[in-house]
């Protein structure tokens, strides 16, 4: 056998460098993306909720308290603090794709989003195979691969792994 490179050896080398190069790029690429993506319709949804600062929409307590229902185990039951649950989603629906857009509190406000949508699942049953799969498969991604090095997480990582490094504290 000849040990010089072979045009078969030379398209394996050029695949493999191609995967090299994708997989670097998307290591990038792929966590800022997946928390942009989870938290627009979260945050598209949260500034429908206010009419004005601090002032929840009339709209949005006439939904809590009379159209949002629970569906468990085949029964409709009304929500429990509709006024207090629709001022902590209104917020939710906020400051958690605030934080995931600026990669803060990242895996939190992924897990926090995710049981989010598991409740939201639960007023709106039909809406699974349309929305609430993809969104709980948004907030597992970024779960899974965490904030990436476009984020905040990672800045404050690296800025206290540099003072402790150097011995100064904060």
């Amino acid at each position: 056998m000849s040990s010089q490179p072979t045009l078969l050896n030379g398209i394996v080398t050029a695949i493999h460098q191609a995967h090299l190069q994708i997989s670097m790029i998307t290591r990038w690429i792929a966590p800022p993306v997946l928390r942009i993506a989870l938290a627009l319709p979260f945050l598209r949804s949260g500034l429908t909720r206010w009419d004005g600062f601090l002032s929840l929409s009339p709209g949005t307590l006439f939904l809590f308290e009379e159209q949002f229902r629970l569906h468990i185990f085949g029964g409709e039951y009304v929500l429990p603090a509709p006024d207090q649950l629709a001022l902590l989603t209104a917020t939710a629906e906020i400051v958690l794709p605030i934080l995931l857009i600026f990669g803060l509190a990242t895996r939190f406000a992924a897990l926090s989003l995710l049981v989010m949508t598991g409740v939201i699942q639960l007023v709106f049953p039909d809406g699974w195979a349309n929305f609430h799969l993809y969104w709980a498969a948004l907030a597992l991604g970024v779960i899974a691969i965490g904030p990436g090095a476009i984020s905040g997480d990672y800045l404050l990582r690296r800025m206290v792994n540099g003072f402790r490094a150097s011995g100064s504290r904060w």
